[in-house]
């Protein structure tokens, strides 16, 4: 039985560790799409991108990278950078990536797309879930929804990340968020 080709949308390693290798172990022939142009500055990309390297030697699993550009976001959250964590800007950013994604997943060759997103406990699964299928379906892909912070995905990730030594950052990604961020570097 040959195994469908999945992408799955990575928005960080640590946010990866429970959902890459589980999706690999299924019936998936799974690849990491680690897409960054809602991550500031250009060093928190850079020290993220390693981490995402990391992994995907770790899990053995297939890396794209789709070339480092912020225009695309900035010209999406226009208007936007006002708005609280987890408001209206966040779900523009959840869809920037996830149609990236999609887009990738179609002119590629895949069949199913999923995303790292939903493991975190700060991030709203429903709203991700809905904005993935939205996006997957207009290109013809599957979307395969997960919340992976149940059966204490998030705690998991976080225990796999120390283990692996992965750079845990402490805000969200973009210039907007590290408003809120806290002084001192999460490990």
């Amino acid at each position: 039985m040959t195994k469908k080709r999945l992408l799955l949308h990575i928005c960080c390693a640590p946010d990866a560790t429970i959902p890459w290798p589980e999706l690999i172990s299924e019936e998936y022939e799974t690849a990491g799409y680690f897409y960054g142009g809602n991550i500031h500055p250009a060093e928190e990309y850079e020290r993220r991108l390693e981490a995402v390297r990391i992994l995907a030697s770790e899990t053995r699993g297939e890396l794209v990278v789709p070339v480092y550009d912020t225009d695309e976001w900035f010209a999406a959250v226009r208007g936007l950078e006002d708005e609280p964590e987890r408001g209206a800007r966040c779900a523009v950013c959840f869809r920037v990536q996830l149609e990236a994604a999609a887009e990738y997943a179609r002119d590629n060759g895949f069949t199913h797309l999923c995303t790292t997103l939903t493991i975190s406990p700060h991030k709203d699964a429903a709203l991700i879930n809905a904005i993935g299928a939205e996006a997957a379906a207009r290109r013809g892909v599957e979307w395969v929804e997960r919340v992976w912070r149940k059966r204490d995905g998030f705690k998991r990730s976080v225990a796999e990340s120390r283990r692996l030594g992965l750079y845990r950052q402490n805000y969200c990604g973009c210039i907007f968020s590290m408003r809120n961020a806290p002084v001192t570097e999460v490990k």
